[in-house]
């Protein structure tokens, strides 16, 4: 007489037997999924928040340019201040490679109000630097207000704001400086790349000459050159604005500061991408203890489907998919969550949204590992179960 072998179960009974068991117990499910659900929520939105600011920062270096170069005065061996030769703006521009060069220079002991009645102590840390017409090209600027200085406005007592000095000093057609009002022509854009012009009033190279007393020194060269040849014209600009003192110059790249900043955002999101994976643990743990005790309350029908002839595999089968399919269902709310996190947080700071695919298959893969994982010892239990010992037990 031929033994008749078990029916296998076919995936869609194991969807179908799965379905069953989380059916049966609807809010444990839910809560043991949603463990999972905030864990995987949490390591999307960190990796799509992360991977927003960097698409941000990208997109605002593509604009910018990373070929730009900072030249300012540093320190004598003494400690004192160094400055500039009056020749190091020409001389500069004369590097092959170079393709644009300007400067502004620093009005001392000046000091900006919004109105001739505000007590002299109150300067709102603005500088005053006077600028030459090029500045705008060249440190990639942009107007948020009126206009720029031009050939007629920089002979006469006009300025620009900063973005940070119109924030401070308000929306004001005039500001007062070592009592004389000069006119508010416009106001820039916060400009990413030189963030000292944020905070600073900016006037014509000749009026500040002949209003403020300046002295005409450079304080800070901007130079764009070649992109291939960024580095080489860096290793330059020291001895070219100062051929007798080059370590008197500091030469600077302004976007290295905003690479090192997306360095930095890397290190913390890592850590918060190790808090997320505490939080998955924590999920799959509460997956392990839901199936656990799905064993402890099924043993009759453990031991009624080994009775009709299910054996220990389809047993053991029946109860990993269970605790897959709940992994699965918490995963996918996850990553859904913490794609809708990273699309409202982006656009609250006008960033593009931006989830790397990696993360979303990443997510789902972790949850299947911690299903698996998690229903493995529960589905071995079960399948150990003899049909007399859970029918007896029930």
């Amino acid at each position: 007489m031929a033994l008749l072998r078990p029916a296998r179960l076919r995936p869609s009974d194991l969807l179908r037997l799965g379905g069953y068991g989380l059916r049966s117990r609807p809010l444990r499910a839910v809560l043991s999924a949603l463990g999972i659900a905030i864990g995987i929520a949490a390591m999307v939105a960190v990796v799509g928040i992360s991977s927003s600011s960097q698409a941000d920062l990208d997109r605002k270096l593509a604009a910018l340019g990373t070929n730009m170069l900072r030249v300012s005065p540093g320190h004598t061996m003494m400690g004192d201040d160094a400055t500039l030769p009056d020749d190091a703006l020409s001389m500069i521009k004369r590097v092959g490679p170079v393709i644009a060069a300007t400067a502004t220079g620093s009005v001392t002991d000046t000091s900006v109000y919004r109105s001739d009645r505000i007590p002299e102590q109150e300067t709102g840390g603005l500088s005053v630097l006077a600028a030459q017409l090029d500045l705008l090209d060249t440190v990639g600027a942009t107007m948020a207000d009126g206009t720029w200085l031009n050939a007629a406005t920089a002979e006469y007592p006009a300025v620009v704001l900063g973005s940070g000095a119109a924030r401070r000093l308000g929306d004001v057609p005039t500001v007062y400086i070592d009592g004389r009002w000069y006119s508010v022509i416009g106001v820039l854009d916060s400009v990413p790349l030189a963030p000292e012009l944020d905070t600073a009033v900016l006037i014509g190279w000749d009026a500040a000459r002949s209003y403020l007393g300046f002295d005409g020194h450079f304080t800070t060269v901007y130079t764009r050159a070649v992109e291939s040849q960024i580095e080489a014209v860096k290793a330059v600009l020291g001895r070219t604005a100062n051929p007798q003192s080059p370590e008197e110059v500091d030469v600077s790249r302004p976007s290295d500061v905003l690479i090192a900043k997306r360095t930095a955002n890397a290190s913390f999101t890592a850590l918060l991408l190790g808090l997320g994976g505490v939080a998955l643990l924590v999920g799959g743990i509460g997956v392990a203890n839901t199936m656990v005790i799905s064993v402890l309350e099924r043993r009759s029908e453990i031991g009624l489907r080994r009775s009709l002839g299910a054996t220990r595999g389809q047993i053991r089968t029946q109860f990993v998919s269970e605790a897959l399919l709940l992994s699965l269902l918490g995963g996918a709310g996850g990553v859904l969550g913490g794609f809708a996190v990273t699309a409202v947080y982006a656009g609250t700071q006008d960033w593009p949204a931006v989830v790397p695919p990696w993360a979303i298959a990443g997510g789902l893969g972790a949850t299947l590992a911690i299903g698996a994982v998690a229903g493995l010892y529960p589905a071995i239990r079960a399948a150990r179960l003899a049909p007399t010992e859970a029918l007896a037990a029930a």
